[in-house]
């Protein structure tokens, strides 16, 4: 199958399908990308968190170059990029007077995927399970993949990134918020039809193969096993985030360290045994706190209770 670079038209005039990999986070969703990035076809980079900014100040009609190029650097991400500002500012000039926010994401993502020496490019941001409309309006060739996890569990890993101990949410805000986004994101599925795909964490990590071969075929990419060794290029990836993350509005500033932290297990194999944890570190009280407020999303999973 021939690859098409992002915004290539191939056959009938579409555009390659370019994934969006969103999710609550602590789901899996940076195991996910870096499976994806793993395909020798398609690279998937850092977070991006602009793109919403972006589509909205295009909406405007009046948006310049240096308008576009100053959304991107007040990312606070984006250093991670590897881009620099006059290749950016050049890749926006090609496109002409008419600034319109598909030719101008097509030609950031182009970048990235040319720095990755690879044809193809794709975004991982859990947060855009809040803003796939848009996203899709703007690029129609977008593919979601959401990724679900249990949220007991979700809760769980907030709890371990905090160190430990007991977050400073609560399980049931947690619940709630783990809730909400959920909702939110299959509410916009009804309009984007076969552009959106669920895909469990459970599954992912037991049965990585057959679940990457149906995401494959969502993107339109030939199979590949070495989505299947990613640890062996993991680390380097993640070297692009070992950097202090400025404080910006209301996000706190994250050192490398914790930023680096976060992410630690996709540097080894998918591990089984995060499978189901609350059954094992969850207290009864834990666990009705959680239950109270998201049993009836978790029962409409299919999750135990």
């Amino acid at each position: 199958m021939a690859e098409r670079p992002p915004g290539e038209e191939g056959a009938g005039g579409a555009a390659a399908p370019m994934p969006f990999v969103v999710g609550v986070n602590r789901s899996g969703t940076t195991l996910l990308r870096m499976m994806l990035d793993s395909h020798p076809a398609l690279a998937i980079g850092p977070e991006t968190h602009f793109v919403p900014d972006l589509i909205a100040l295009l909406e405007t009609g009046d948006a310049r170059v240096a308008d576009l190029v100053a959304t991107i650097r007040g990312a606070r991400e984006w250093e991670d990029f590897g881009l620099g500002e006059a290749e950016l500012t050049a890749a926006f000039e090609r496109l002409g007077p008419r600034l319109e926010a598909g030719p101008a994401l097509r030609a950031f993502y182009s970048l990235c995927a040319q720095r990755a020496g690879k044809p193809r490019a794709g975004d991982k941001t859990p947060a855009y399970g809040r803003s796939m409309l848009p996203i899709k309006a703007a690029l129609p060739e977008a593919r979601f993949v959401h990724v679900i996890r249990d949220g007991r569990d979700v809760a769980l890993s907030i709890r371990d990134r905090a160190g430990g101990e007991r977050p400073e949410r609560p399980f049931g805000r947690i619940a709630k918020r783990w809730k909400r986004r959920i909702a939110g994101a299959r509410e916009q599925a009804e309009l984007l039809g076969k552009s959106y795909r669920e895909v469990r964490y459970e599954r992912l990590v037991s049965e990585p193969e057959p679940l990457l071969k149906e995401v494959c075929a969502l993107l339109e990419l030939p199979w590949d096993a070495a989505m299947l060794t990613y640890t062996e290029r993991a680390a380097n990836r993640l070297r692009e985030i070992d950097r202090v993350l400025p404080a910006r509005g209301e996000r706190a500033e994250l050192s490398a360290e914790r930023r680096m932290q976060t992410h630690s297990r996709v540097l080894e194999p998918p591990d089984r045994g995060r499978i189901g944890r609350w059954r094992r570190e969850m207290s009864p009280d834990e666990r009705r706190e959680f239950e109270d407020v998201a049993g009836d999303l978790l029962a409409a999973l299919g999750y135990e209770l």
